[in-house]
């Protein structure tokens, strides 16, 4: 029979582990610094051009839509300025009618507020990745706790059946 103070005791030397719990504010500070210094805190290194390629795209996005929004802004404020009805004869916005020009403003403008949206999204999933990460590097898992996938043939109709156990082993 087996004692309850030895069992005890491996139950207390498994679930001893060195925890730093401030190891997830730690890689979320972090990436909230600087984006990829989270990852790179939790040694996934692998990760820090996806953040940099995804922060640096919706950056990008949001640029050209504002300096295409401020294109077609500054030929309708000139037009207003200089008394026009229509498009002039010649230039860039020839072919281009007042409301064209205010229609290519409005659409500008949303595209520019939704990259700066999605910006602002993927450097929060960074600073969440990084602390999420962190959190499961502590996450403890030895040889006493198993998931085991087990394949049994029915002996009444011969089928195939597949079952997952989980045990504890003390």
């Amino acid at each position: 029979m087996v004692k309850v103070d030895t069992v005890k005791a491996k139950f207390k030397k498994a679930r001893r582990v060195n925890l730093d719990p401030n190891a997830p504010a730690k890689a979320a500070f972090y990436s909230a610094v600087l984006p990829g210094l989270g990852q790179a805190y939790n040694s996934k290194y692998w990760k820090i051009p996806i953040v940099y390629g995804a922060l640096g795209t919706s950056m990008y996005l949001y640029i050209n839509n504002n300096n295409e929004y401020n294109r077609f802004r500054d030929e309708f404020k000139r037009r207003l300025d200089l008394g026009l009805d229509g498009p002039p004869e010649t230039g860039e916005f020839s072919n281009l009618t007042n409301q064209a020009l205010i229609e290519a403003q409005e659409l500008f403008q949303r595209n520019r507020d939704l990259a700066l949206l999605i910006s602002v999204g993927l450097y929060a999933l960074n600073i969440i990745d990084a602390n999420v990460d962190a959190h499961l590097q502590q996450y403890n898992v030895n040889e006493q706790l198993t998931f085991t996938p087990k394949i049994f043939q029915d002996p009444l109709n011969f089928s195939t059946s597949v079952t997952l156990s989980i045990t504890y082993n003390f």
